[in-house]
């Protein structure tokens, strides 16, 4: 069986007939924990949408090698005013399996009290998930993705607005994940934490600037390359294509390539 859990083949993705990310090829391993790291505006999270489904792409493939995916947008992305609880929200984490009128079994209801014991969240089955902290929303979502039971985990800024010991609880669950043979890909901006937890990560610039062990990627030239394109990118330019456009004209990816070339040379 292959060890490929998710593979790209020029996969570009953007909006309204603008490229967020170009022509990403190549594969993700099998349970592995990939950092996906870059400026505002790199593509990052366009990416998991592109692979949740969420986005469909310009141009390319994306082939899943797996069964299920749990995909946890930003916080900024929910809609907190819902009237929903917590066992609410958790339990949206059955509807691969059951469907959403599906019934929920007394066993459902024991993997799901589990599951909010895992993230400390016992005893908060019937709070309003607007009168959560940050922290404690994130471990909510959490705990859904926990039920959901997939193979592939989408994390989208997981950390941002929650306390240190949430950050450490979080990353506990996400390494027991990997353990367990899940794969996990997590847009992260914290260096920090991509050095110390991280074995892999995509540098992304919109264009791929590196992908592979964490220490080959994430080093000063790399950074500096990854700077170099994002500030290059013409916000007006339209479809990204491989070919080299009419003359006089170069669209943004090709003035990422003109700026590579920049950097390697003044460097």
């Amino acid at each position: 069986m292959s060890n490929i859990c998710l593979e790209f083949e020029n996969f570009t993705l953007g909006y309204q007939g603008h490229a967020a990310v170009h022509h990403l090829t190549g594969g993700v391993e099998r349970g592995s924990l990939t950092a996906i790291v870059g400026a505002n505006g790199s593509g990052k999270s366009t990416l998991l949408k592109g692979i949740a489904g969420i986005l469909r792409p310009m141009s390319g493939l994306c082939r899943p090698h797996f069964g299920r995916l749990a995909y946890l947008p930003q916080q900024s992305e929910l809609d907190r005013s819902f009237p929903a609880r917590v066992v609410d929200l958790v339990s949206l984490g059955f509807w691969q399996r059951r469907g959403l009128l599906g019934r929920v079994s007394s066993s459902d209801q024991a993997e799901l009290a589990r599951c909010l014991r895992a993230v400390g969240l016992s005893g908060f089955e019937t709070r309003p998930i607007d009168s959560l902290s940050g922290g404690q929303m994130q471990r909510t979502l959490f705990a859904r993705a926990m039920l959901q039971d997939t193979d592939l985990i989408l994390l989208d800024e997981p950390f941002n607005a929650v306390d240190d010991r949430t950050i450490t609880d979080l990353i506990t669950l996400i390494k027991a994940w990997v353990a367990e043979g899940r794969t996990v890909l997590c847009v992260l901006h914290d260096h920090s934490l991509v050095h110390e937890h991280f074995p892999d990560t995509m540098l992304l610039a919109r264009t791929l600037v590196g992908w592979g062990r964490t220490a080959d990627v994430m080093t000063p030239a790399n950074l500096v390359r990854a700077r170099g394109f994002q500030e290059a990118w013409d916000e007006n330019a339209g479809w990204c294509e491989e070919r080299r456009p009419e003359a006089g004209h170069e669209d943004g990816h090709l003035a990422g390539e003109r700026v590579q070339k920049t950097v390697a040379r003044l460097g």
